[in-house]
């Protein structure tokens, strides 16, 4: 589980930072406030007129849900349910669902085989559409359904074999790479690109989600010792840019603007939101970058040019993950809620501040998590950023469980509860 999550990565990218210096490498919810954010955002959907208070709901791994796979359908459902009204228990107003984990589906997909993470099996029929019934059920609670797609990874393991036959992979071999132990299509192929957007487009055409959300994985992390084996798409595709950094960083630049484009076409007032590694570049290497020590810079190791998709208007929303703690000395929480401020200012493009619920009274972070106050000093924060719209706790089973009590200290501190 934990070697999927992609929280797990942004925990390692501090942990690491000294290696890595060294190398140089809806209705508003129960309790909705009134908080008008940036109108006109990614150069469609306008954005709604209240506070974002979210919360992701991984399936990956079964991190949140479902608790495991297998069970019944009803069982899963209920599950769901429960979530849903922990959301608005927490006095929250948008649950980020992951519809597509691992290039797989939690709807009846044209494209893709149903997750395992459903019933053990890929491609087994679960007897009930749960996109469906989250959307549904979430508008009847109040709450917006963000539906969450990773874009390329395929598999948390690197045999093909394994997959289920008919998978995309199995039928296009030469569309996947094998990199740091899992199995990821690759983002210089045009057709790979169109694919994406083709399964993405399949749930935002049947479904009334509120958005559209992609996380932090684009070219996957960097692993210490390996290459990401693209060499044959960048000769192929690579010509007409002056190194294949420049030409990685334009292949997710297309994803991102031609999903953008096909979203607003299909289903008009949907909006679309990334959340990011919380740092786009150090400003050692880039002075526009923020004051940090980033062991990992989406810009130089993803390949994903945030700070342009948000300064050009292509998305509507930006949820940078932000979990560090205030005064953590390589990425520090402050400082970079500043940045984001700074970055988003004038643009369209609503913010919302990612947090790492997770961190919370975990024996295994750094002091400044055992204080229950943590996470609501980061609101008060915040709070004089007229920049920030809102933010979303990872992840819902700390939402509901809260079990050290970080979760109700927001609530009571900033959400009326």
């Amino acid at each position: 589980m934990a070697g999927l999550s992609r929280r797990t990565f942004a925990t390692a990218a501090v942990t690491a930072l000294p290696a890595l210096l060294a190398t140089g490498a809806a209705a508003p919810a129960a309790g909705g406030s009134a908080v008008t954010a940036p109108a006109g955002a990614g150069g469609g959907a306008a954005a709604p007129a209240r506070a974002m208070r979210g919360m992701w709901l991984a399936t990956v791994g079964n991190r949140d849900w479902p608790s495991r796979p297998g069970l019944s359908a009803a069982r899963q459902r209920d599950e769901l349910l429960r979530h849903l009204d922990a959301a608005v228990r927490r006095r929250l107003n948008t649950v980020i669902f992951q519809v597509r984990p691992t290039a797989d589906a939690l709807w009846p997909s044209r494209h893709e085989p149903w997750s395992a993470y459903l019933t053990g099996t890929q491609g087994k029929n679960p007897g009930w559409d749960p996109l469906g019934t989250a959307v549904t059920e979430a508008h009847a609670r109040g709450l917006e359904l963000h539906a969450w797609f990773n874009p390329y990874r395929v598999a948390a393991h690197t045999q093909p074999s394994r997959l289920v036959a008919g998978h995309p992979a199995r039928k296009h071999p030469g569309w996947v790479v094998p990199y740091g132990g899992k199995l990821y299509y690759n983002p210089g192929l045009p057709e790979v690109r169109a694919f994406v957007q083709d399964a993405v487009l399949d749930a935002v055409e049947r479904y009334p989600v509120d958005a559209v959300h992609f996380d932090d994985y684009f070219y996957p992390y960097p692993v210490a010792g390996q290459t990401f084996g693209d060499a044959a798409a960048y000769k192929a595709h690579g010509a007409a840019f002056s190194s294949r950094a420049a030409w990685r960083r334009n292949n997710v630049d297309l994803l991102v603007k031609e999903t953008a484009k096909r979203i607003r076409a299909a289903r008009p007032g949907t909006r679309f939101g990334i959340s990011p590694f919380g740092v786009w570049r150090n400003a050692s290497t880039d002075r526009r970058g923020s004051d940090t020590r980033g062991g990992v810079q989406t810009y130089d190791d993803l390949y994903a040019d945030t700070r342009k998709w948000v300064r050009g208007g292509w998305i509507d929303y930006v949820v940078p993950q932000l979990y560090w703690h205030i005064g953590q000395s390589a990425a520090d929480y402050a400082v970079l809620a500043e940045w984001w401020a700074d970055t988003t200012r004038g643009t369209g493009t609503a913010l919302y501040l990612g947090e790492a619920l997770y961190k919370a009274g975990d024996p295994k972070q750094a002091a400044a998590w055992q204080n229950v106050r943590e996470l609501s000093r980061h609101l008060e924060l915040a709070a004089a950023l007229p920049e920030v719209g809102g933010h979303v706790f990872f992840s819902a089973k700390e939402v509901a469980a809260d079990p050290s009590g970080a979760m109700a200290r927001v609530v009571k501190d900033h959400y009326g509860g």
